[in-house]
């Protein structure tokens, strides 16, 4: 019997020897799986990192692409259809007064009288690219994008082209929205300085740019230094297109606004009037620019404690709009 259990015990024995050993290999085992595990994980997110950069440059290629379509075979109906985006690339500020009315087609035509300069459609085509980035907050990828696009105008057309003066406005309008003010001021100076040596100094996209940079002034709290470049976008606007056309409006709403800011009420008021009379003998009394331009004025006399003047033309905004959607007034 002793010999019989001794015999047990030490099968028993070795049966626990040969578990533990089978433990200890499967504590390795799970261990290098777990090392494994951490090691495709690994990959797994650079992989996944390369496919968005790989996605990220498919889409910059296609759009290189589409511009260089856009340079190759650029049908007829595409410039008809480009001529609006085409002037409203001009005017890349649009301000607390001057919001969605861009230059109409006679802005177009007259740009084209003198000079003949037209913005390329792959440059309009990048200008919309850049704003949606914008939009969306994506300036690591709108910043290169004009850098590159600078540099490669440069390379292939020179510093002095008009092409790249436009460039630099779309890249003034990025640091812009970054309220990079400075660099902005710097792209847009250099810009003018372009323009005014390739198209002359009565081009309509020398008004563009001396009104975006006005513009930029007024936001930095500078009047001063922008009324004279604002009233100068004025007379060359008056002289190409004339006296009563809505560009010019445009123009007087933005001279205004600098000059109520300055505290000058007199010549707001006298703006703000003739603004008013281009808007409706140009584009009738239901015109939304006439409601806005008259809303302008209002707020002036406001400023001044002329409030009998105020309440008669928000009273005047306020009956167009009541008999615009439900009839007349009873």
């Amino acid at each position: 019997v002793i010999i019989a259990l001794s015999s047990h015990l030490s099968a028993v024995e070795s049966e626990k020897q040969k578990l533990r050993a089978q433990v200890r290999r499967l504590v390795q085992e799970n261990q290098w799986l777990r090392d494994e595990l951490a090691a495709t994980q690994h990959k797994l997110q650079r992989s996944e990192q390369s496919v968005a950069q790989l996605e990220e440059d498919k889409k910059h290629l296609e759009f290189m692409n589409q511009m260089k379509k856009f340079d190759e075979d650029v049908s007829p109906s595409d410039e008809k259809s480009g001529e609006a985006a085409k002037d409203t690339l001009d005017d890349l500020f649009p301000n607390d007064d001057d919001q969605g009315q861009g230059p109409t087609h006679h802005s177009g035509e007259s740009a084209a009288q003198q000079g003949g300069y037209e913005i390329p459609a792959r440059l309009r085509t990048l200008h919309n690219l850049v704003i949606q980035y914008a939009s969306q907050g994506r300036y690591e990828v709108a910043v290169p994008l004009c850098k590159q696009a600078l540099e490669d105008l440069e390379k292939t057309s020179g510093h002095d082209h008009p092409d790249v003066a436009t460039m630099l406005n779309i890249l003034a309008l990025v640091y812009r929205d970054q309220n990079k003010y400075k660099e902005a001021a710097h792209l847009l100076n250099d810009a003018l300085a372009i323009r005014e040596k390739t198209l002359g100094k009565d081009h309509p996209a020398v008004a563009a740019t001396l009104n975006n940079l006005a513009v930029l002034y007024g936001k930095r709290g500078k009047y001063k230094e922008a009324e004279p470049l604002c009233k100068r976008a004025l007379e060359i606007r008056e002289k190409v297109l004339g006296k009563y056309h809505p560009d010019v409006a445009k123009q007087l709403n933005n001279l205004a606004l600098l000059c109520q800011n300055q505290g000058k009420y007199e010549e707001v008021q006298y703006y703000y009037q003739r603004a008013l009379e281009i808007y409706e003998s140009r584009l009738g009394p239901d015109n939304p620019n006439v409601a806005k331009t008259k809303n302008n004025l209002a707020s002036s006399y406001i400023k001044q404690g002329k409030y009998k003047e105020a309440e008669t033309l928000y009273k005047e905004i306020l009956t167009q709009a009541h008999e615009r959607e439900f009839g007349s007034v009873n």
